[in-house]
């Protein structure tokens, strides 16, 4: 346990440090070869690294769409109306999000549209390393969807002998998946990007990875000519505040919850009572002996500070300076505290509100900034997958009054063709 206010400030910033990443210059360079192979060889040398990254031997890299639509037949009842609600959740809290036409007379005789388009084409990647995950097919396809895109590529790594998880196959049915690729890693972000002989080329790439997916993503968003992602991220973390009248056996299961998605996940405890977090470490000891992944969560938790803060007042500044991807508020006043929060990718109210909540079915979105980027960047929602663009229509009286600032605007700036563009309007009968 630390104690913030012991700490210098140097410390602090210390203590609120991300586990260390691999050394980029030749992460980015292993990347860009892998990049390379595969915008020169397409198929050829995605099944490559299939073989050499994921121990998969499989000539065909896509799934057919008679198996995706049968997948329904290859899970339980349960999670079928597991994922079924799910769904239905997402897509109705970002139905909401859905734009409208925006129009707008500035001025007598001139009229401005803000208008939004659907991305036509775009790739999911969902991660597959040490577990399926539907919910992120969810996360992302639902929105996909919604927009009315007419190209989703989905892409997800198998390993070994093994297929694309029935699970995933019947989230994929539900958002409309046109291609279902079988890969995962740089090389297959690589292929959407710059399209193969069986993958379609996106226009944009969505989805969460490990080092070398975040580090493709960035790479080719500088690289291909009109490709975008949604934003950078890396491990996932968890922040939470909890008062002495926090349930350390809920505080201690989202503080796992979160430890398990990996061994560079982090995940920090502030609390204004030294009692609670001796009683959330001794929690974390007993619900780890019957966690199937609890390796990996130990190795979570030795880079993960369990620190004293003197007020929740404290606790809100300590947050908001670390910009967490999950904060979970479990204070007696957690509903009042809400809006003193910023830089926080999404926000979890209450003793009730676990991150497991919004990980899988609440209907907010659980693609988020983080490593910081929650200054910056937001939560994935339906406008990422939308462009705007604007349209305005003038008459000649709305022109005439415009002129009034255009001309004087253009002479200053010694263009006179844009002036005369105006001009030769205006005379003319």
């Amino acid at each position: 346990m630390e104690i913030w206010s012991a700490l210098s400030s140097e410390q602090q910033a210390a203590l609120l440090t991300r586990p260390a990443q691999q050394d980029v210059s030749t992460l980015q360079s292993n990347v860009q070869r892998i990049i390379e192979s595969v915008k020169n060889e397409g198929d050829n040398a995605l099944k490559q690294f299939n073989r050499e990254f994921d121990k998969n031997f499989c000539d065909s890299l896509i799934v057919p769409q008679s198996q995706i639509e049968q997948s329904g037949e290859l899970i339980s009842d349960n999670l079928k109306a597991a994922i079924d609600q799910a769904f239905a959740n997402i897509t109705k809290f970002h139905a909401a999000q859905l734009p409208q036409t925006k129009v707008i007379e500035t001025q007598p005789g001139v009229v401005c549209e803000l208008r939004y388009q659907a991305i036509n084409a775009v790739g999911i990647y969902v991660p597959g390393g040490t577990a399926p995950l539907p919910s992120s097919v969810l996360m992302q396809g639902s929105l996909a969807k919604l927009s009315g895109a007419e190209t989703i590529v989905l892409a997800t790594p198998v390993k070994g002998e093994q297929d694309v998880n029935p699970a995933i196959l019947y989230a994929a049915k539900l958002c409309g998946v046109t291609t279902l690729v079988k890969s995962g890693g740089a090389g297959v972000i690589s292929a959407m990007a710059y399209g193969t002989e069986s993958i379609p080329k996106v226009n944009k790439i969505f989805g969460p990875g490990n080092s070398f997916v975040t580090m493709a993503k960035q790479l080719v968003a500088q690289q291909c000519t009109g490709l975008a992602i949604d934003m950078p991220a890396g491990p996932s973390e968890v922040l939470v505040i909890a008062d002495s009248g926090a349930n350390p056996k809920f505080v201690a299961s989202d503080l796992l919850s979160q430890a398990e998605h990996g061994a560079d996940s982090q995940v920090v405890l502030l609390s204004d009572d030294k009692t609670l977090i001796d009683q959330v470490k001794q929690e974390i000891d007993v619900q780890l002996q019957v966690l199937s992944r609890s390796d990996i969560a130990k190795q979570a938790l030795a880079n993960s500070p369990f620190i004293l803060v003197e007020s929740i007042e404290q606790a809100i500044k300590v947050s908001n300076q670390y910009g967490p991807e999950h904060l979970i508020v479990q204070t007696r006043n957690a509903s009042e505290l809400t809006d003193k929060f910023y830089n926080v990718g999404s926000l979890f109210v209450g003793d009730y509100t676990p991150e497991s909540a919004g990980d899988y079915a609440s209907g907010t979105n659980h693609v988020l900034p983080t490593y910081g980027y929650s200054q910056v960047y937001s939560a994935l929602n339906l406008m990422d997958f939308f462009r705007t663009y604007t349209v305005q229509t003038i008459s000649k009286q709305g022109l005439t009054t415009l002129a009034n600032s255009i001309l004087p605007i253009a002479d200053a700036e010694g263009l006179d063709a844009h002036a005369n563009a105006v001009k030769i309007r205006l005379e003319e009968q």
